[in-house]
Order: structure tokens, then sequence, then C-alpha cells
């Protein structure tokens, strides 16, 4: 029996190899070329970011093995990747999926990994399904992402909430330009005593403070540290929050909240510290989640398109899936500031 370790695929790989020509794994190019399975994958779809001697190595080997994109044995579906599935959001992402899925005749599967130490559905599951294509509003772990591209199964990142390496494809947000027109909304009221509530250290995150910070440089307005807080994105975190801003003797007349859960906190604290919104407190969120149309009163807040990112997310997810060359690797959808009845000029 010949052990294939030394001079060819690995068993497994092997017997994919049997099946014709081109049948071998992306995995085996990168063992063989002694290099990342993603530094594979920048070659073989013509990307940037690899030295010229280690891109002739890998076409070499590429050619050598016939290798060529794995489509024709994936499934016809989209898998939709959720971390968890209780986001208010999660309706808005689902819609702009399945009108693109519709579109293009491929069906929708939802799936549901959960947090990185609880027990459940892994990526395994996904690759044992072989879909088309896999667009993920979990934010994927490299070893994950790895695995899907050594099985030729391309896939999407959807707002994404840690930095990626330059070849992953994602859409997102105008962050930046979202904190930069909720503050320049604040100051152009009249307010000078702009807080924000940010959120945890993730790009998302800093963008939209960047953006802050911006629109009070342009105004001449100091950016004072004691107006920034920084904490997780819920309503109870909020609400702590802004209970301590509104406490202090001078304190805000407005807060910009790095979402719309946070904002919803801000109201829970403003009213239980006797002020009334927009009269004595100014508030602007960030998403604009269905909800905050009802509340009272209706929130101003950054309008982040998820039902069109999510739609673009799943077009360029679908690209992939058919072996397309793609002319851009990551697209960020514009952001709009959605004026309601949560703001209006300080008093005095």
């Amino acid at each position: 029996m010949t052990d294939n370790r030394s001079d060819g695929p690995a068993a497994d790989e092997q017997s994919s190899q049997d099946s014709g020509p081109g049948s071998v794994t992306i995995a085996y190019i990168a063992e063989s070329a002694g290099v990342s399975i993603p530094t594979v994958s920048k070659v073989i779809n013509g990307r940037s970011g690899v030295s010229a001697q280690t891109r002739a190595r890998i076409e070499e080997l590429v050619n050598q093995y016939g290798y060529r994109k794995p489509t024709g044995n994936r499934s016809n579906i989209v898998e939709l990747v959720f971390r968890e599935l209780e986001s208010m959001w999660a309706v808005e992402i689902i819609r702009g999926v399945e009108r693109v899925a519709r579109k293009n005749r491929v069906g929708v599967m939802l799936s549901e990994f959960g947090l990185r130490d609880s027990v459940g559905m892994s990526i395994d599951d996904t690759v044992g399904r072989r879909p088309q294509c896999v667009l993920s509003v979990a934010q994927l772990t490299q070893p994950e992402r790895d695995q899907l591209t050594a099985k030729g199964i391309p896939f999407v990142v959807f707002d994404p909430i840690d930095e990626l390496p330059d070849d992953v494809p994602f859409v997102g947000a105008t962050n930046w330009r979202g904190g930069q027109a909720a503050t320049r909304h604040l100051i152009e009221l009249g307010h000078r005593r702009i807080a924000m509530i940010s959120g945890p250290d993730h790009p998302f995150c800093r963008a939209r403070m960047a953006g802050y910070l911006s629109a009070l440089a342009e105004a001449g307005l100091p950016a004072d540290p004691g107006l920034v807080v920084r904490t997780l994105l819920t309503r109870e975190d909020g609400y702590t929050a802004a209970r301590d801003l509104l406490s202090r003797s001078d304190r805000p007349s407005a807060v910009f909240t790095a979402n719309d859960l946070q904002a919803l906190g801000v109201y829970q604290a403003a009213r239980e510290a006797g002020l009334s919104i927009p009269q004595d407190l100014s508030v602007v969120g960030f998403d604009d989640l269905p909800v905050v149309a009802w509340i009272d009163p209706p929130l101003t807040t950054v309008h982040q398109p998820l039902n069109e990112m999510a739609a673009a997310a799943t077009e360029l997810a679908l690209s992939l899936g058919r072996g397309e060359e793609i002319t851009q690797v990551g697209l960020e959808i514009a952001t709009t500031l959605t004026v309601r009845e949560s703001t209006a000029p300080p008093k005095g």
C-alpha cells in the first residue's frame, strides 16, 4: 500500500484527485508550496499582495495539478450565517438576502453558529452542506475562513466587527460619515456640549467616533474626553452611561450614541432624571431599527441601509460562487441621517 503523504496529496485529497483532472484541493496546493491557503487564494483569484517568486511557485503547482475552482458540486443555496439570531435587525438582513436569492433562483439557508464558547452548529456543518456561497453576519475566524477557502466555498462578511485581511470580501456601511452627519446635525441646531456613548473597540465603533470628533473639530469645538463614554452596545449599558452623564452639573445638552439600543437606554435615563426629550436633551442614535420610529418621541438616527447592504453582499457572494472575477473586494453602502423628533435647539 502506497503512503501518499510523502509524494502526493493526502488520502482524502487523492481520492478526490482520482475523480478527474483539476480536483486537487487548494489546501494541498498551499501545503506543497509551503504557504497559507489565503496566499494561494490570492494567486488563483489574481489579487495582489504576493511576491513574484511565491506567485510563480504557486502558479507552477496549479498548472502541474490542473487545479480548477470547484464550483460544480455545490448545492444551489446561499447560507446566511449569524452568531445569534436575536438581533433586532436580523429580519432586515434576511429580507435583503431573500430578495436577491429569489431573483437568482437560489435557496437561502439560515444558520446560527452561536458564540465561540457555546455548543451548537459550527463551520464543519456548513462545509458539509457545500453551499454555493456563504454570507456571514458572524465574524468568521481565520481558521473558519481557511476551511471554507480550502473547500472552494466563497464567502462574504457582512458588516465586519473586526479588522479583516485585505483579500476577505465584505460589505459594510459608511460609519465615519454617519457619525459626522449625526454630530453636524446637533452642532447646526446650536449644541456645544455633545456627548457620545460609544461602543467596544471594533472598527465600526471607532469609525463612528472618528466622525463625531471630525465634526467637532470642523466646528472649532473642543473634544472633551469627559463627554465620551465607551461601553457595550446594549440598552442597559446605554442607560448606565447616560445616567452618569446626566447626573453631572455640567451635563451635555445632546447625546449621540453608537447604536439605537444605547439610545433607548438614554431615553430611560432621561425620564428618570426628569428631563424631557428634546426640550432638555437631544438624542441621536445609529442604525435606524424599525422600533425607533414608534418610540416617544421618534428617534433621530443614522440610517444604516441593512436591506441594501444585505442585497449587495448576496450579489457579491453569488458572483464569487459562480467563479466570476470581482473588481472590488470591499464595499461600503452610504448611510443617511433620518431626522425625527428627538432633536431640537438647546434651551437658552
